[in-house]
């Protein structure tokens, strides 16, 4: 295995500043660091995060706990907070493992600070980490942690998307995106939804929310199926999320019906890919970039105040595409 010291040998400098160099520090001049760095990728080092954690008693490296489902919207947002974490020197260990075996094997390797990427099972029973000293954030279970958390007002965001469908017309509006169990993230969005048509002076009617065995694009295309079946059929829709969109545009096709001519389509999750997903997709929610650079900058924060708690809620915004149209006729 090469070392810091096999470097300093190869590049005539000594121990220090070659540790330094690998760590971008601004005390060794640019060219003396880009000749270090060179041979160093030349060499194949790769850095002992434990070697480095005794010296600096930082390890340079941020545990991630994956949850226990496969979505697009959670990948996305990993690759865009791993690229902010790169930004800063850091890198990103990741973890499918249970909560639990996932901080311990985190502790091992004396990790900076730790994320989870939470599903509504990923702190129950679980709500205290030990070690304490490393600071823990959540992304998405905002209420439902005692740890630190970083959030998007869900239930906004569903109100912006009723408010924008009845301003177009539409009193007929369904909502796909209720699990077979109960789910605090969806049911604060459920409970947006029919507050917001009351609110609005619409008729509530409980089978407007369809119910589904999952969130992923199987079960999206399940219940459109369900919903476009019906003797009544809604003039617009709310989908919970990108997987369930991109399955509910399957079976609206093969009922051969447009969006929106014959049905208007509002998206959770505000993420690049929704303007090329069959149909520019409307969407609300927070922008990913934003959520990422909310989730790198308060990760930084906790590594700084390790004993520190945070909660920081962030505010949806509503973007119009060719998904939404006027209710015609």
């Amino acid at each position: 295995m090469v070392t810091i010291k096999d470097i300093a040998d190869r590049a005539g400098v000594s121990f220090s500043t070659v540790s330094k160099a690998l760590r971008d520090s601004p005390l060794v001049q640019d060219k003396t660091k880009q000749h270090i760095l060179s041979i160093a990728k030349e060499m194949g080092y790769q850095p002992n995060i434990a070697a480095r954690s005794l010296v600096s008693r930082k390890s340079g490296a941020i545990g991630v706990v994956w949850p226990s489902i496969e979505r697009a919207a959670l990948s996305s947002l990993l690759t865009r907070v791993n690229e902010e974490l790169e930004k800063q020197g850091y890198i990103t260990l990741l973890s499918i493992s249970h909560m639990e075996s996932a901080v311990e094997i985190f502790r091992r390797y004396q990790v900076d600070a730790i994320l989870v990427f939470g599903d509504k099972d990923s702190m129950t029973g679980y709500p205290h980490v030990n070690p304490p000293q490393i600071p823990i954030l959540t992304y998405g279970t905002a209420g439902h942690t005692a740890h630190s958390a970083v959030d998007v007002n869900r239930g906004q965001a569903i109100r912006l998307a009723v408010r924008h469908l009845v301003g177009l017309g539409h009193q007929h509006i369904a909502y796909i995106g209720e699990p077979d169990r109960p789910d605090p993230l969806q049911t604060v969005k459920i409970e947006a939804f029919r507050e917001e048509i009351l609110q609005l002076g619409l008729n509530y009617d409980p089978d407007s929310v369809l119910q589904l065995n999952g969130l992923e694009f199987h079960d999206g295309y399940m219940a459109a199926r369900t919903m476009l079946e019906r003797t009544v059929r809604p003039t617009a829709v709310i989908s919970g999320g990108i997987d369930l969109t991109r399955g509910m545009l399957r079976a609206i096709s093969e009922h051969g019906l447009r969006v929106p001519e014959d049905i208007s389509i509002v998206s959770y999750d505000n993420l690049p890919q929704m303007e090329d997903i069959g149909v520019p997709m409307t969407v609300v929610g927070a922008a990913i970039s934003t959520i990422s650079e909310v989730i790198a900058s308060t990760i930084f924060e906790l590594i700084e105040s390790p004993e520190s708690l945070k909660t920081v809620f962030l505010e949806p915004e509503l973007v119009v595409r060719a998904s939404t149209s006027k209710l015609q006729g």
